[in-house]
């Protein structure tokens, strides 16, 4: 059979890069320390095992707009852990099957193409990048979009950023809402950090202070595979604009993308629960801090990272790549910042999803 592949169009998928280094960690006498995935290593919540194995008897079909408890519970999520009020749960938000699903999909759901300009940041996680790619849209990296000059479809956000944990101010987040209005433009906003920020407070685009009152021109994405370790789940939503948001319902419905019934409860009762959120956050913030400072007295300067779960080290004597290579000399596998665009060619993702047994090691390795 001959046909033009897809994933030509496609960036390479960067962690194949990683396959050497990989392999030198992993010679070290003591293990691998595999930070370069941001994956979550913690358990499951009891209660959210329990909720799909309650659920496990579902033999019909899900629908794409989800059920109305799994809706509900994103709802009063938003307003209780974020200050987001108004959200219709039946009109303003949709469940998805993991947010970079619905980020590779969104410019393609939205009839954007060839022609189309879609702004990605210019320190960002790929997935953008290749969305637009797959709907033939031109991509362009910005370290400010409201700074573009030219026509745009949409613009995404991403705070807590991934790679770097840079915070977005309210005020930074204003003027974006109010030129996307201006110009008519979507602006996406990708939440999945939205409950660890440690040097400051990470605020919604939803957030009545950022967007006032109205959801026009603008969706937030959320997920529960790092508040809640359930990236295995495949489970966020997003919300927002209801135009846009009964758009991507009618054409998710062609396409059969629907989360799974057992799935839905368990996110109803992950969104349900703070205290198991406030608990992994104790275990990333003290991983966050013996980890930044083994980096530090070993020469490594921590830039950013206000938030998220990774941190952005840059040593003096090294790019990326020779950064990757000098820690997997210690058995350290990190994920170097040139995956994530040029602005990163000088710096590593440290990711803070490692086991306290793996970190302690890290730390060892860096003091010696």
């Amino acid at each position: 059979m001959t046909f033009t592949p897809t994933s030509s169009r496609l960036p390479d998928f960067p962690w194949d890069k990683l396959a050497p280094f990989k392999q030198k960690a992993a010679a070290h006498p003591d293990g691998i320390v595999d930070l370069s995935i941001g994956s979550p290593v913690d358990p499951v919540p009891d209660l959210v095992k329990k909720a799909l194995a309650d659920a496990a008897d579902a033999p019909a079909y899900p629908t794409t707009l989800g059920t109305s408890v799994a809706r509900q519970a994103a709802v009063d999520w938003l307003a209780r852990r974020l200050e987001v009020p108004g959200v219709d749960p039946q009109a303003g938000l949709l469940p998805v099957i993991g947010t970079k699903e619905l980020i590779m999909l969104l410019p393609t759901l939205l009839g954007i193409g060839a022609g189309d300009t879609v702004l990605i940041p210019d320190l960002a996680y790929p997935t953008y990048e290749a969305g637009a790619a797959l709907a033939r849209a031109t991509s362009v990296p910005v370290a400010d979009p409201t700074q573009y000059d030219g026509p745009v479809r949409v613009a995404y956000l991403n705070s807590p950023r991934n790679p770097s944990g840079q915070i977005t101010s309210p005020d930074e987040l204003r003027t974006a809402v109010e030129w996307a209005r201006a110009n008519d433009v979507l602006l996406v906003s990708d939440e999945c950090y939205a409950e660890f920020g440690w040097d400051s407070t990470p605020v919604s685009v939803l957030h009545p202070d950022v967007c006032g009152g109205s959801f026009d021109n603008l969706l937030a994405v959320h997920s529960l595979s790092k508040r809640s370790n359930l990236a295995g789940y495949r489970a966020g939503f997003v919300a927002g604009d209801e135009a846009v948001v009964a758009e991507l319902l009618a054409v998710r419905k062609h396409a059969g993308l629907m989360v799974p019934s057992p799935i839905q409860a368990a996110m109803a009762a992950a969104f349900a629960d703070d205290t198991h959120v406030d608990e992994q956050r104790a275990r990333y913030l003290r991983r966050r801090t013996v980890l930044r400072d083994a980096l530090t007295v070993a020469g490594w300067e921590i830039t950013l990272s206000q938030g998220g779960l990774y941190l952005w080290a840059g040593h003096p004597a090294y790019d990326a790549y020779e950064s990757v290579a000098a820690l997997a000399d210690r058995g350290i596998l990190v994920a170097p910042g040139a995956f994530y665009g040029t602005a990163g060619d000088r710096h590593v993702r440290v990711a803070l999803t490692g086991t306290d047994e793996r970190i302690d090691a890290a730390v060892k390795r860096l003091h010696e």
